[in-house]
């Protein structure tokens, strides 16, 4: 079931709203929270039930690991046996064909490949679990019965793509009384950043999307201008998609009074790569840094510890994102430019703010490339086009004017190899100035005001996305 959607929107998301505070306002408290997980195993189960009883193992082993750790005398090795049976889960559903690939690659054989479903959600319910198993083992933990850990674990806002959520700013949030009782202060607060959250998927991020998957999947080669246009478009495709989707997460869960962590914090303003790292996808990011660049020796080994600590954190990150070597070659790019920039920090060195911006914000769109390309000739394909001089065209309506340069330069329809328009390059130049000169929408929520602009704007940007509803369209997180 997707956020985007009529069902969700009009029918999931009002009854698991009305029943699970009816049930509370009948002190029917374990009652509530069994029916909130079995609302969200249910949303989950929507896309294909056939995993279903996947993530009820899943929930079921590590919460029986997680409370057996006191009672174990061999804790860290029945630490090392769960981490490895999530991880081994993870990698049989998403790595096997990868894996499979590159063994007849090499050894030119002919295995066939499994073609298994990616289970929903695997991802981030295993990096989710694998962060409370840890916590469990150092004794960070409270007890819980595993009518709370489902709770945490499935709780339908968070479950699908993020933000990746810890127990210890969950589970309170859930034992709450004051959770247990309708709050319309977050009720409006919540559609209001629902309403932003499907506004930036529906209307901005799906729009982006046709160029984008245009110019990589389609087309066989792109002109200067079209090829910069596939690599922003899809730049702001990721952007919007995902923190739309975050944003309506934040919104839905803030109606049962759940606070959920930030994951964007307007990375594109960025001024240095590892600033864009605590603005985006800060709870991945939080993640990695927690449980395998600290555990590896973080930065308390000399340089050359560091810099290869961060090396392999950022190929387990890409790693994570897709199985595929473009995913992994975008997270060496990251690591590689995390290292040269504690270098440059090391050394002292600094740069111009907008030179800062104008270089890092390249990186990241020449690097999303990789992230985004099915294969490597795609990714050639849209970086040979940017950076190919020879092949910029202009408009046909300059071709009078500027006739002079009829010899070096061809004329024709600059953006049709990705059926562009001439607001293509309009709303490009929109997006950049939306994402570097206002308040994004966590700043929003903290400005937030009962009063009757915002249920205005509110009641605008809702019914401008519900008309765009019509067709279907998968959040990019799905895939990961």
């Amino acid at each position: 079931m997707l956020f985007n959607s009529y069902i969700f929107i009009f029918v999931f998301l009002p009854i698991s709203f009305f029943v699970y505070f009816y049930l509370n306002k009948k002190r029917l408290t374990q009652a509530s929270k069994a029916f909130l997980v079995f609302s969200s195993l249910f949303f989950y189960s929507w896309w294909n039930i056939v995993y279903l009883p996947l993530i009820l193992v899943s929930m079921l082993f590590n919460f029986s690991i997680g409370s057996s750790f006191k009672k174990n005398k061999n804790q860290k090795y029945l630490l090392i046996f769960a981490i490895l049976a999530n991880l081994l889960l993870l990698g049989y559903f998403k790595y096997s064909d990868f894996f499979i690939k590159n063994i007849n690659f090499v050894f030119d054989s002919s295995i066939d490949l499994l073609n298994l479903a990616l289970p929903l959600a695997i991802s981030f319910f295993t990096f989710q679990q694998i962060a409370y198993l840890v916590d469990s083992y150092k004794g960070e933990t409270k007890e819980y019965d595993f009518l709370n850990y489902a709770v945490f674990v499935s709780f339908f806002p968070q479950l699908i793509a993020g933000p990746i959520v810890h127990h210890k700013e969950m589970m309170p949030q859930f034992s709450s009384k004051k959770a247990k009782i309708i709050n319309f202060q977050n009720v409006a607060l919540g559609i209001f950043i629902f309403c932003i959250g499907l506004f930036k998927k529906v209307v901005i991020a799906d729009t982006f999307a046709i160029w984008a998957n245009n110019g990589f999947d389609i087309v066989s080669s792109l002109n200067f201008v079209a090829a910069w246009a596939t690599s922003l478009s899809y730049t702001f495709q990721l952007y919007f998609d995902f923190s739309g989707y975050t944003d309506m997460a934040i919104g839905a869960a803030l109606l049962f009074n759940i606070k959920l962590p930030i994951n964007f914090n307007s990375p594109y303003k960025s001024l240095d790569i590892q600033d864009f790292w605590r603005r985006w996808h800060i709870t991945l990011s939080r993640f990695l840094r927690d449980y395998i660049y600290i555990p590896l020796g973080g930065n308390k080994k000399g340089n050359y510890k560091t810099y290869s600590n961060l090396m392999v954190t950022f190929l387990i990150g890409g790693l994570w994102h897709g199985a595929g070597w473009t995913f992994i070659f975008w997270g060496f790019l990251h690591g590689c430019a995390l290292i040269i920039h504690r270098i440059w920090h090391n050394l002292g060195f600094k740069l111009n703010k907008i030179l800062a911006w104008f270089i890092t914000f390249n990186f990241i769109n020449i690097t999303w490339i990789f992230f985004r390309a099915k294969e490597w000739e795609d990714a050639v394909k849209v970086l040979k086009g940017m950076f190919a001089f020879t092949t910029i065209v202009l408009p046909e309506k300059y071709i009078d004017s500027l006739n002079f340069l009829n010899q070096y330069l061809t004329f024709g329809e600059v953006l049709k190899d990705i059926n562009g328009e001439n607001k293509t390059i309009t709303y490009l130049i929109l997006a950049m100035i939306l994402v570097l000169c206002f308040k994004n929408s966590m700043q929003l929520r903290d400005n937030f005001k009962t009063n009757i602009f915002y249920l205005a704007f509110t009641i605008c940007i809702f019914v401008i996305s519900i008309g765009e509803l019509s067709g279907f369209s998968e959040f990019l997180y799905f895939n990961f």
